[in-house]
C-alpha cells in the first residue's frame, strides 16, 4: 500500500482504514507470543524457563507504560502537520530527547534495582538482567518508529513492526532450541533484540523517512501527556502484575509455578486480543462521532461497544472455567487448576472492561480520572495482595480483580458524570485513548 492510498483513507477519520495491516501485526504478535513461551519451555523446560517469564512480564509492565505516550503524541503531531503538508522532521527532532530521557530514567532504575533483579527475579542470571537493559534500549527507537509510522499514514509500516518483531521473536526461539542450546542468557537476548530488527527493516523499506518542515516546539505536544504518562505506566503494571506479584511471592523452589502463572495469564489473555479486533471494528466509527462532537450518536456508539466488550468478557470467563484446564493442558502442560484459570480470565474481562470505558473518558477529555484509576488499581491490588490470603496464587488473583473493580468504579463515575455534564468527546483525545491501550 502506498503512502497516497494510506494518507488519502487517513484523511476520513481519525482511526484509519490502517486497521488491517494493524490488525494483522497485532494477531502476529500475539500468536508468536504464545509460541514463544511454548518454544521456551519446550528447550529450557518449565524451571529454567521461569527467569524468561519473569523478564517478559517484567518488561512489559515497565517500558511500554513509558514510551507509549511518546509514541501516541508523536503520531497525532505527525498527523496534524501531514494535514497542514507540512513536514514532520522537526517533530521527530524534538520528540527525541523525551523518549531518550524516558528511556535513561528506565535504563538506571534498572541498574539501581540490578541486584534485586538479578537475586530475587531473574535466578541469579545477570545475563538476564543486561538483557532488560538491552530491551529498554530497544523499545525505544521501536515506539519512536510505530509514532512516526502511525503519524505519517504508513499503516502497513506499523503492521510490519509489529509482525515482525513477534516473528524475530520466536524465528530466534526455535532456531536455538534446534541448536539445543540451554542458556538461559540467549533466550533473554531473543526478546531483547527483536525490535531493532522490525526498526531496520522498516527505516530500509524507506518507511522512516520525513520531511523538514517548520520549526516545531512542545506546545504541538498535548497537554495532558503527563496524565497520559501516568495512566499508561500504571495501566501496563496492573496488567503485567499477576506474573510478577507471584515471583515476588514464591520460594525458590516455586519456579516451575511462577510459569505455570504466567502460562495462565498468556491464556486468559486470548479476550483480550479478540477485544482489539472489537475496538478494529467499531472505534473508527467512535472516533468519527467524536469528531463531529455528537455527544448522543456517540453514547450510542460507545454502549455498543460496552455490550460486546460484556459479551466477550462473560465468554471468556466461562470458557475459562469450561475448557481452561484442557487448554492449558495442550498448549503448556497445565499446572494450573479451574478456579485458577477462572479467576485470571475474570481479572483480564474486567480489565478490558476497564480499558474500554477509560477510552470514553479520555475521549470525553477526562484524562487525570483515567490516570488517577489506574492508580488506584495498581494501589488496590497491592493492598489486597499483601493482606487477602496466604494462598500464593489466590492472593494475586484477588489483587488482579480488586485492582480492576477499583478502576471500574472510577471510570464509570467519571464518565456518567462527564456525559451528565453535557461534555462533548473530543477526536484527538479519542486516538489518545485508542493508541494507549495495546497488549503484549
Amino acid at each position: 500500500m502506498s503512502d497516497a492510498v494510506e494518507q488519502e483513507s487517513s484523511s476520513k477519520a481519525p482511526l484509519p482504514e490502517g486497521t488491517i495491516p494493524v490488525g494483522i501485526g497485532l494477531f502476529i504478535a500475539g500468536i508468536t507470543a504464545y509460541a514463544f513461551f511454548k518454544v521456551g519451555q519446550l528447550a529450557l523446560g518449565k524451571e529454567d524457563f521461569k527467569p524468561i517469564v519473569a523478564l517478559w512480564f517484567t518488561t512489559f509492565a515497565l517500558v511500554p507504560g513509558f514510551l507509549l505516550p511518546v509514541e501516541q503524541e508523536l503520531g497525532r503531531a505527525l498527523a496534524h502537520r501531514r494535514a497542514l503538508n507540512d513536514g514532520g522532521k522537526p517533530v521527530i527532532q524534538k520528540m527525541l530527547p523525551l523518549a531518550g530521557g524516558l528511556t535513561t530514567v528506565l535504563i538506571v532504575a534498572t541498574l539501581v534495582a540490578s541486584p534485586w533483579l538479578t537475586r530475587d527475579m531473574f535466578d541469579g542470571y545477570w545475563s538476564v538482567t543486561a538483557a532488560l537493559i538491552i530491551t529498554v534500549i530497544a523499545f525505544a527507537p521501536m515506539h519512536i518508529a510505530r509514532g512516526i509510522a502511525s503519524g505519517s499514514g504508513r499503516f502497513t509500516a506499523y503492521g510490519l513492526i509489529l509482525g515482525i518483531d513477534g516473528a524475530t521473536r520466536i524465528i530466534s526461539c526455535v532456531v536455538l532450541w534446534q541448536l539445543n542450546v540451554t542458556s538461559v542468557g540467549a533466550y533473554a537476548m531473543a526478546v531483547a533484540l527483536s525490535p531493532i530488527v522490525a526498526v531496520l527493516f522498516v527505516s530500509a523499506r524507506g518507511d522512516m523517512k520525513s520531511q523538514q518542515g517548520p520549526p516545531a516546539n512542545f506546545a504541538e505536544l498535548t497537554p495532558n501527556l503527563s496524565w497520559l504518562l501516568l495512566g499508561s505506566v500504571m495501566a501496563a503494571a496492573l496488567v503485567n502484575a499477576g506474573p510478577i506479584g507471584v515471583d515476588v511471592l514464591a520460594n525458590t523452589s516455586d519456579a516451575e509455578k511462577v510459569t505455570a502463572f504466567g502460562n495462565g495469564v498468556l491464556l486468559s489473555r486470548i479476550p483480550l486480543f479478540l477485544f482489539q479486533a472489537v475496538q478494529a471494528s467499531l472505534l473508527p466509527r467512535l472516533a468519527r462521532l467524536a469528531a463531529k462532537g455528537n455527544l448522543d450518536e456517540f453514547v450510542q456508539g460507545l454502549s455498543l461497544l460496552l455490550k460486546i466488550v460484556v459479551g466477550v468478557a462473560v465468554l471468556g470467563t466461562a470458557g475459562s472455567y469450561v475448557l481452561g484446564p484442557w487448554a492449558l493442558d495442550i498448549m503448556y502442560d497445565g499446572g494450573l487448576d479451574r478456579s485458577t484459570l477462572t479467576l485470571l480470565a475474570l481479572a483480564s474481562g474486567m480489565y478490558m472492561l476497564c480499558i474500554a470505558i477509560a477510552q470514553a473518558v479520555i475521549a470525553l477529555r477526562g484524562h487525570r480520572w483515567v490516570a488517577i484509576g489506574w492508580l488506584s488499581a495498581v494501589a488496590t491490588f497491592l493492598v489486597l495482595t499483601a493482606v487477602s490470603s496466604d494462598d500464593l496464587f489466590l492472593r494475586v488473583e484477588i489483587g488482579l480483580v480488586g485492582g480492576s473493580t477499583a478502576a471500574l468504579v472510577i471510570f464509570s463515575v467519571a464518565l456518567k458524570s462527564r456525559i451528565a455534564a453535557g461534555i462533548t468527546p473530543d477526536a484527538d483525545s479519542m486516538v489518545d485513548g485508542v493508541l494507549d491501550t495495546q497488549f503484549e
